[in-house]
């Protein structure tokens, strides 16, 4: 009887974590903690080559470069991990993979605290950069202020109702919002962020010490137990 339990038991486990998980699930690592950051399924080209660049080990040594407190900390420029390019006071944010990701614009995706986004330049197409992201940390925005950011930089776009509610509560970048694609959120750690946005910088916004990372893929049953988790199955 206790064989035929333990055997049922094992099957049950077996069974909950057999097929692919819902969503992929990234870990990145710093000297400031780490953090688990959701990939979003509504944004299939950027989720995809995040996982190719992580699979191949691109971010592990490149450096958080850009940080502004109560906005966002920006890395993965791999220019960051070349010691002949990297020095201190040296410029960064201009390195690049050779090609760029079209924009995945989702009027439900929105930069509230703690999404991970694509950098880009300035082009007309929106398109994000092939490898360079930020990590929102935000701040919160008063109703008139969201009022103001409406008539001014949304040039006219109203912020959905649900929306508005998250930035004044909890906060984001509003300002960003279907401008640079959003692609995941920190479901986990988001205090490394706010560490990492607290950090001293020099007059370009580069930590005046180097913030290094790297960046993991979950395994299949870890996606699992986080969609678990998070009820997103």
């Amino acid at each position: 009887m206790k064989k035929l339990l333990t055997i049922t038991l094992l099957l049950l486990t077996t069974a909950a974590f057999a097929g692919k998980p819902k969503n992929q699930y990234v870990r990145i690592k710093t000297s400031y903690g780490e953090c688990i950051i959701r990939l979003y399924n509504e944004t299939p080209k950027h989720r995809d080559n995040f996982i190719k660049l992580v699979k191949q080990g691109f971010y592990n040594g490149t450096l958080f470069h850009r940080v502004i407190q109560n906005f966002m900390i920006q890395g993965g420029d791999p220019d960051s991990k070349d010691p002949k390019k990297a020095t201190p006071g040296a410029e960064l944010g201009n390195g690049d993979v050779g090609y760029t990701v079209p924009a995945e614009f989702r009027d439900s995706l929105f930069h509230k605290r703690g999404v991970l986004a694509a950098a880009r330049d300035d082009n007309p197409q929106k398109a994000s950069s092939g490898c360079q992201f930020y990590i929102v940390e935000g701040k919160r925005f008063t109703p008139g202020k969201l009022d103001t950011l409406e008539q001014t930089r949304l040039k006219g776009r109203k912020i959905p109702q649900w929306q508005r509610d998250y930035y004044t509560s909890i906060g984001g970048a509003p300002h960003l919002d279907q401008n640079y694609t959003v692609y995941g959120e920190v479901v986990s750690g988001i205090d490394m962020v706010d560490r990492i946005g607290a950090v001293k910088k020099d007059s370009r916004d580069r930590p005046v010490e180097d913030v290094p990372m790297t960046v993991e893929l979950l395994s299949k049953k870890e996606c699992k137990q986080l969609d678990k988790l998070l009820d997103l199955n």
